[in-house]
């Protein structure tokens, strides 16, 4: 008996709805919880894990179901924990979840997760194999493997619209509640299909050429073939965004990449002829151990290789994966082998390597596995290939050793936590030996050796923040600065200043104190605030400074709560009434002055910019602030009027920490 056509539409609907709240409901509460966590990259890979352990915990939930309750008895208690899903709801984190202080982020963001998501992101990961096991039920064993395509491909829709059309045109509050109506409407249309999928007598399952259980051999499989592509999914965004280029949405193509091969191997599986992939996937590994080893690689050679590289090494894998899918009645268990091996693939990116590897080695590493698995799996089909994809094994733990020589070789120290990996560099120039403190591809301050009050990077003395501090010629000047570097700017404080600095990564307080000199030589006490800067000042009576400098961006990596009107206004609390208000923001890829003069307006600053062209010096780096100040009559001081240019008012919708809009913004 053949299934009821409107039934088919809702198991499509169901999965398609569920899917995209899967994904959409992701950067909704990363961006919620980033400014409780100071805005890293690493924030985002917590999330990560998080989710895909709970898709692991609801794929564990549908098999269990499906293989131990009758089709009544499923729809009873799905539809029931639907139900009492809805008193977690809204989705909207709680404040109580806030770090105090500088404990490790890690266990916080999980609970607040855990808290404000748990229950309904659990039931909507068992959507996709719950409802495909009631059709395969109702169809008498008919092939389901098309919804999983369609799922992914909801995915992969809610992921591309997000940035495009949903995070310029609604705040986020907005956001979740949309989401939190759209859940009730997926509540219902599961528990009607969970009802409806049982409402006739179940038609037994035809049996296949692959109906027995499967064998360990083929479980491990699945295991290995969907952990080595998440593992390798991580891997490559930490090394485009850390390692590459800081670039706006570069995080979002490794992903959509990844989804892609999914819908084509299991939608299309013309479109995957194993020859052909198994070819291009040994080819992309071993391009990849190349290009891991090449220091100047282009970034525009770099990001399509490393894409297209993990795009055909997932497809390899993928494919591999649909071949040797069970038949429908282990179903629910072969969705819960790819989501085991998917959880542990990001364990070991997002969690364990921050924790037992000093550097990125991760991508190396898991080449090396993936080349492995594919020799493995090639193995005596043909001599040539034989050959072939051995020297690509070899090649790619050849290559792993040599990047972690590399790296070892190329730093005076090195350490890895949280935040990322630093090192402290040392170069030569012409006016002697340097050390820079370096943070993947981003120069976190550097130093001349024999020169050591020579200020560096962002601070020249035609700097928006040096002709700022030169403006304020005052006795006993307090200033605040959030993001310490090297502590590049306490070589022009005087003996009688105060200075107050905040910094979320203590690594940075490490190197800053130990390997270089500016805070061991500053003629004025300072002291360091150890957290991210914003939960700082908000813990804090108001510190009156005259300057306040704000320069925490990690490169071109925006944590946009230190740019949102609510900022501000608790930068405002802490300045003096004629003080200056200094914001950092150079960038290769967004325009941030005119964001910063929108928002100022909103508060009746006034703002000014200081443009600091490139000059002959190596360490010493062009940059761009916006200065703002209550009283306008600070920027005619001599030292800013010849230089400061005012900024022509922007008509772009203010940023808040509801809302932002990189798009609007991209150079």
């Amino acid at each position: 008996m053949r299934m009821p056509v409107p039934y088919v539409w809702l198991c499509a609907f169901s999965v398609t709805l569920s899917a995209l709240l899967l994904f959409s409901v992701q950067p909704v509460l990363a961006k919620l919880i980033l400014p409780w966590f100071g805005g890293t990259a690493a924030v985002w890979s917590v999330c990560i894990f998080f989710f895909q352990g709970m898709l692991l915990a609801g794929y564990g939930y549908a098999h269990l179901l499906a293989r131990y309750l009758t089709p009544r008895r499923q729809a009873l208690v799905h539809s029931t924990l639907l139900a009492l899903s809805l008193l977690a709801l809204p989705i909207l984190p709680n404040a109580t979840w806030k770090p105090v202080g500088a404990e490790d982020p890690l266990t916080r963001i999980l609970g607040l997760l855990l808290a404000s998501i748990g229950a309904p992101y659990f039931l909507l990961s068992a959507t996709s194999p719950l409802v495909q096991s009631w059709y395969a039920r109702r169809e008498g064993g008919a092939l389901p493997y098309r919804l999983f395509a369609l799922s992914n491909l909801a995915s992969l829709a809610a992921l591309l619209a997000y940035p495009v059309l949903i995070e310029p045109r609604s705040t986020a509050r907005e956001q979740a509640t949309l989401w939190t109506a759209l859940y009730i409407l997926c509540a219902l249309a599961l528990s009607l299909t969970a009802w409806l999928g049982q409402s006739t007598a179940a038609a037994p399952i035809a049996a296949t050429g692959r109906s027995s259980a499967p064998p360990w051999r083929d479980r491990l499989q699945w295991l290995l073939l969907s952990a080595l592509p998440s593992a390798l999914l991580l891997a490559v965004t930490n090394h485009l965004c850390q390692n590459v280029a800081a670039i706006p949405f570069l995080w979002l193509l490794p992903l959509v990449l990844y989804l892609a091969t999914f819908i084509l191997c299991f939608d299309r599986e013309r479109l995957h002829r194993r020859p052909l992939w198994t070819f291009l996937g040994a080819a992309a590994l071993a391009a990849l151990s190349w290009a891991e080893l090449q220091a100047q690689l282009p970034v525009r050679a770099a990001i399509p290789l490393f894409l297209a590289g993990l795009f055909a090494a997932c497809m390899y894998c993928h494919a591999q994966l649909a071949a040797r899918k069970p038949a429908p009645q282990h179903l629910t268990y072969f969705y819960l082998m790819i989501s085991t091996g998917g959880a542990l693939g990001s364990l070991a990116v997002g969690m364990l390597a921050p924790r037992f590897l000093h550097g990125y080695f991760e991508l190396p590493l898991a080449i090396a596995l993936c080349a492995f698995t594919l020799l493995f799996l090639e193995y005596r089909k043909h001599i040539v290939t034989d050959l072939a994809y051995t020297g690509v094994a070899i090649a790619a733990v050849v290559g792993a050793g040599a990047t972690i020589l590399s790296f070892e070789g190329s730093a005076l120290a090195s350490g890895r936590n949280f935040y990322g990996v630093l090192r402290v560099a040392p170069s030569e120039t012409p006016r002697g030996p340097a050390l820079t403190l370096v943070h993947g591809s981003v120069n976190h301050g550097s130093q001349y050796v024999n020169h050591p009050r020579d200020t560096t990077a962002y601070y020249t003395p035609r700097s928006g923040a040096a002709l700022a501090l030169a403006s304020l010629d005052r006795p006993a000047r307090r200033i605040g600065l959030i993001g310490l570097g090297v502590g590049v700017l306490a070589a022009y404080a005087k003996p009688d200043d105060v200075l107050r600095f905040y910094e979320i990564n203590p690594l940075v307080v490490d190197y800053a104190r130990t390997r270089f000199r500016f805070l061991a030589d500053c003629p004025a006490p300072y002291e360091i605030i150890l957290g991210d800067g914003r939960m700082a000042l908000e813990r804090e009576r108001p510190n009156h400074f005259d300057l306040l400098v704000v320069d925490a961006f990690s490169g071109d990596s925006i944590p946009v709560h230190l740019l949102s009107r609510e900022a501000l206004q608790l930068y405002l609390a802490h300045l003096k009434p004629n003080g200056i208000l200094a914001m950092h923001v150079s960038n290769l890829h967004l325009q941030l002055a005119p964001v910063v003069e929108r928002v100022g307006r909103t508060l009746g600053l006034h703002s000014r910019l200081i443009a600091d062209p490139r000059n002959g010096d190596p360490l010493q780096s062009p940059s761009e602030w916006v200065l703002l100040a209550r009283d306008e009559d600070l920027f005619f001081h001599p030292a800013l009027r010849a230089t400061a240019r005012t900024l022509i008012a922007s008509t772009h919708r203010p940023w808040t920490d509801d809302y932002n809009n990189l798009l609007q913004v991209l150079r």
